[in-house]
């Protein structure tokens, strides 16, 4: 009878050990999925800074050792380019 009942105690330490480990499991989970999603938005924000970076380089290179007035003239003239392109591709 004794017996019985350690197999009973046993069997109920394991249900409440595999309740723990299903909670533990789940919790896992919801972690592993807000790390997921923070490393989604972080990659994202890395990304815009990137291009951030680039437009910068860009603007740095356009202007570097022109005046703003040179840089507004040079800029002018880059988007008169680009006009004429888009005309000349439209005909």
């Amino acid at each position: 009878m004794q017996s019985l009942d350690n197999l009973s105690q046993n069997v109920h330490l394991l249900l409440d050990r595999y309740a723990a480990l299903q909670q533990e499991n789940e919790a896992l989970r919801e972690d592993v999925e807000r790390q997921r999603q923070e490393l989604i938005r972080t990659h994202s924000e890395l990304l815009q800074i990137q291009q951030q970076n680039r437009r910068l380089a860009t603007a740095n290179a356009l202007t570097a050792t022109e005046t703003s007035e040179e840089a507004t003239k040079r800029i002018n003239a880059l988007i008169a380019q680009v006009d004429r392109a888009i005309a000349v591709l439209k005909k």
